[in-house]
């Protein structure tokens, strides 16, 4: 067996004081010596269980293998033959809770970096100028329309151009990308390589409609009875959550859907180039622990604020956020105000967010997420000085699709019922996947329910 290297090889990345002020990408990236360092300790083991771990079960030891013998275009055409979308993976994934968790140096607590290898890989492709477009399979004569184009969408329609099919991906938005585009932050998924990927996508032969509004420009009925043969919905969660508490209609209260929508997808943080109107204050509150919560802080302090709070009514250990955006933060300057929940968001005269009135909170018994309950400490309350405030609890698939389509079955909580293993819903020739069936989840596990469903409709239509 060969010697085992557990030095993994550090990622460069801007520096903090640096970073807060601008929305230039944080981390930087290997250089190619970085990279094939890194792929050398790869021990190739043979129960490759790093592909288990894979929702896209991408050749992970397949590329790593190329890389580390220096042939980049076997690299990329091993990692695009089951990701279509490795640039976007390779930023944002969570590797640590999926492929490297289940790599075997991960018991010594030095897994392979495979998210940043394939972002590398990703980048080298980009900076060739030119992407190898795989072959495609024999025209069906089929018509396959997918609603909306974010990660499962993206996914879903470039495996099903490859086998032979005609895809149309009708998009609401001006632009294409979904939550890539809308929700996740310049800094760390820059959105002209979310273009790029997209426009690798079309390259594959895939028609994209953008401003189509499925719902209120037409049903997925409609789209059925104008020959297409199947629909795939991947409109993913993009309905906001709130706490419901007084005060939460005061101006100066965001949703992180909103804040981030205008921060991104319309550019407010180019102002005054794009006229985007987005007021962030001097004392802004964040209210939530996930990913989205450090996206919407870490945007408020680079959007100027003095002051960026962090509310969260657990501790630190139960962040569901990745520990690279948590430390990422902290680095910045965020302040992290732990066991605290607001109670109730206080106004001026004016109307105008002045301040939090929260609770300090202590941790019970576990609940059914295996997390400890938070348990309001009684007389605890105290009042934070805040001129805005971003609520990031979360979101649910917006209700328009599923109450204009007869015979989709919705959960209570608002998300279509689909099968898991094929994402079959309970409409014949409708299938769905991503976060309009399990809620606000991840890019990968998105992926992952697209490459499902694209082979079930393909199986399906092949009779």
């Amino acid at each position: 067996m060969p010697k085992l290297d557990l030095n993994r090889v550090a990622m460069s990345k801007q520096e903090p004081w640096v970073r807060a002020r601008n929305f230039n990408e944080v981390a930087l990236g290997y250089a190619e010596e970085h990279a094939v360092s890194e792929a050398s300790r790869c021990i190739q083991c043979p129960k490759r269980a790093c592909v288990d771990g894979c929702p896209v079960e991408i050749d992970i030891p397949g590329f790593i293998l190329a890389l580390r013998e220096g042939n980049m275009p076997d690299a990329v055409r091993i990692l695009k033959d089951k990701n279509s979308l490795p640039g976007i993976c390779g930023r944002v994934c969570p590797q640590e809770t999926q492929c490297e968790a289940t790599c075997s140096l991960a018991k010594k607590g030095a897994p392979i970096a495979i998210g940043r290898l394939e972002r590398f890989i990703a980048d080298w492709e980009l900076s060739q100028g030119e992407m190898e477009k795989p072959e495609l399979a024999r025209p069906t004569g089929k018509r396959i329309a997918i609603v909306g184009s974010g990660p499962a969408g993206l996914t879903a329609a470039a495996d099903l151009a490859k086998m032979g099919h005609e895809v149309t991906i009708f998009e609401s938005l001006h632009v294409a990308g979904g939550v890539l585009m809308y929700g996740i932050p310049e800094f760390r998924m820059p959105k002209h390589i979310v273009q790029v990927e997209v426009d690798y996508v079309r390259s594959l032969g895939v028609e994209i409609r953008l401003d189509s509004v499925v719902g209120k420009t037409f049903t997925v009925d409609e789209i059925l009875e104008d020959g297409y043969s199947a629909v795939f919905l991947g409109t993913g969660a993009g309905l906001p959550m709130f706490l419901n508490i007084p005060g939460e209609n005061l101006n100066g209260v965001y949703s992180a859907n909103e804040f981030l929508t205008r921060t991104n997808l319309m550019k407010a943080y180019l102002f005054p180039e794009y006229d985007t109107p987005l007021k962030v204050g001097r004392r802004v509150a964040v209210v939530g622990g996930g990913n989205v919560a450090m996206d919407a802080a870490r945007c408020a302090l680079r959007l100027g604020a003095e002051e960026v709070y962090i509310v969260y009514r657990r501790s630190e250990a139960e962040m569901p956020a990745r520990r690279e955006e948590v430390e990422n933060a902290q680095e910045e300057g965020i302040i992290f105000k732990l066991l605290t929940n607001p109670k109730r968001f206080l106004g001026n005269d004016q109307g105008w967010v002045v301040g939090a009135e929260c609770y300090e909170m202590e941790l019970g018994e576990p609940d059914e997420s295996g997390r400890r309950r938070p348990i309001v400490k009684p007389g605890s309350e105290f009042i934070m000085e805040v001129d805005i405030v971003v609520v990031a609890l979360g979101t649910t698939p917006n209700p328009l699709v599923p109450t204009t389509t007869k015979g989709l079955e919705v959960s209570r909580r608002g998300t279509v019922v689909a099968d898991e293993e094929t994402g079959m819903t309970k409409k014949a020739w409708v299938w769905a996947g991503g976060d309009v069936v399990t809620g606000a989840a991840t890019v990968i596990s998105a992926m992952g329910a697209g490459k499902r469903a694209a082979a079930s409709i393909d199986a399906s239509l092949r009779g």
